[in-house]
């Protein structure tokens, strides 16, 4: 019996990469490209599943003209706002995600934002990068304190949960809001709030680990933002498309909003070039999963779903 054969559009670890080639017949972008639509409906004719990540897009017309030998889109992310799920479930595919295995490297992310932009990192590093520390007073570079502040986590998940772990060992108090409150076991003290604009104005910091969805698409307006107190930092490590971003500019260059830690933005590759100019923003290029562990626990993960497909059992993280 033939192997089933599989597609990855873009280059995952080593190690997942071995496995694959293992168990599959695999066609691997070692170029590691990214791939138009037309590419991707093309590859469909050949292909039994696809391992892609979330810089490939599955609108509803690339469903609609996928071809029928393509059976499961095993995705190497936990995000799937790429994927239009009900015209990829009317073609019978099967799709799945990563979930679990990145909480901790995003929260990590998270926390080095928040300290980051905090503490002035960028203006710091440019400083004396350029050799341009030539002076020192007590009013010098100081930035604010993370160590007891209130943290608004909006979006308390996997991710959520496990930033909140973190920042109690900063003696954060912790404020979420949820689609629904946690069981006490999970809450640990936090405290729930059943809307942002409660949440908002005792928020300190704010950090978003809520997907991206029509509901939450610029969650963050001018509105909302105005309600922090002044001075409080946000930092987003889940989706671009959460924040208004001319509003967060807005926010910022105005002083209400001190500054902002950003791992995502609505345009990607690339980021916001509006943002460049301001050194309260610290940035990074989507990197909250960026560990060898945890691409390789993301890769893993995949083929344990792709795995259970093939063999007739139902994948655990079917969407």
């Amino acid at each position: 019996m033939a192997r089933p054969r599989l597609w990855f559009p873009r280059r995952l670890s080593n190690a997942a990469l071995e496995r694959a080639q293992r168990d599959y017949e695999c066609v691997i972008n070692w170029d590691d490209t990214e791939s138009s639509a037309e590419e991707i409906i093309a590859m469909s004719a050949s292909v039994d599943g696809i391992v892609p990540c979330h810089s490939e897009f599955f609108t509803a017309d690339v469903a609609e003209k996928l071809d029928s030998r393509l059976k499961i889109i095993a995705n190497h992310s936990v995000g799937v706002d790429h994927c239009d799920l009900p015209a990829l479930k009317a073609r019978g595919i099967v799709v799945t995600n990563t979930p679990d295995v990145l909480s901790d490297a995003t929260a990590e992310i998270a926390m080095l934002l928040m300290l980051g932009a905090a503490r002035r990192a960028i203006e710091g590093d440019q400083m004396v990068r350029g050799g341009a520390w030539d002076f020192w007073s007590p009013s010098f570079m100081v930035g604010k304190q993370v160590t007891g502040a209130r943290l608004g986590i909006i979006g308390m998940g996997r991710v959520g949960r496990v930033l909140a772990e973190r920042a109690r060992g900063f003696q954060m108090e912790i404020h979420y809001c949820n689609r629904k409150r946690l069981g006490p076991e999970e809450e640990k003290g936090a405290q729930f709030h059943d809307s942002p604009e409660s949440l908002l104005p005792v928020a300190d910091f704010l950090s978003l680990h809520c997907p991206a969805t029509p509901q939450t698409t610029g969650l963050m307006n001018s509105t909302r933002l105005s309600l922090l107190p002044k001075g409080a930092v946000v930092v987003n490590t889940a989706r671009g498309a959460l924040i208004d971003e001319s509003a967060l500019k807005a926010a910022i260059e105005s002083g209400h909003v001190a500054a902002a830690g950003l791992d995502c933005f609505l345009s990607e590759p690339g980021g916001n070039p509006d943002f460049a100019g301001l050194p309260q923003v610290f940035m990074l290029p989507h990197i909250g999963s960026a560990t060898v562990e945890t691409r390789d626990a993301m890769g893993f993960r995949a083929l344990d779903n792709v795995d259970a497909f093939f063999s007739g059992r139902t994948p655990k993280d079917l969407l």
